[in-house]
């Protein structure tokens, strides 16, 4: 069940375990921050890419869409000289909806937590902290 402590205490653990992650790993890997409105397809891509992006890939599936959701991971990835690289899953929002509700009954988010991430979209970009910006606009880029 969602609750905001709950939703605050996973967050506080994913940026713990980067840093542990990070620290072990250093220079040597790759994060990849996977983002986009929920159901567009971030989860898919990575399935479907995960192999390509290296063995020192570690991969980040979170909606984060604007700057300052993406800025605490990205700041701990940079501490530690990981290189960054944005994937925005660009999909347009009717699409993001009829995919949502294409999911097993316990993964579908309510549709109103979908518009309110697809309003608060921030198209990732170099000066915000990654190396790369890579963005994929429809399921034939995935």
């Amino acid at each position: 069940m969602y609750t905001d402590e709950r939703n605050a205490a996973a967050w506080e653990q994913l940026y713990a375990d980067l840093d542990a992650l990070f620290s072990t790993v250093g220079a040597e890997a790759s994060f990849f921050v996977v983002m986009g409105v929920q159901g567009g397809g971030k989860t898919t891509w990575i399935r479907n890419n995960f192999e390509a992006l290296g063995p020192a890939a570690i991969v980040m599936d979170a909606a984060v869409p604007a700057r300052r959701h993406r800025a605490r991971a990205l700041a701990l990835a940079k501490r530690f000289g990981v290189r960054t690289a944005a994937v925005w899953i660009n999909t347009p929002l009717e699409r993001a909806l009829t995919q949502n509700a294409q999911r097993l009954p316990d993964e579908v988010v309510p549709e109103f937590a979908v518009r309110s991430v697809f309003g608060l979209l921030e198209a990732p970009s170099i000066d915000e902290g990654f190396d790369e910006v890579i963005v994929v606009n429809d399921a034939a880029d995935a």
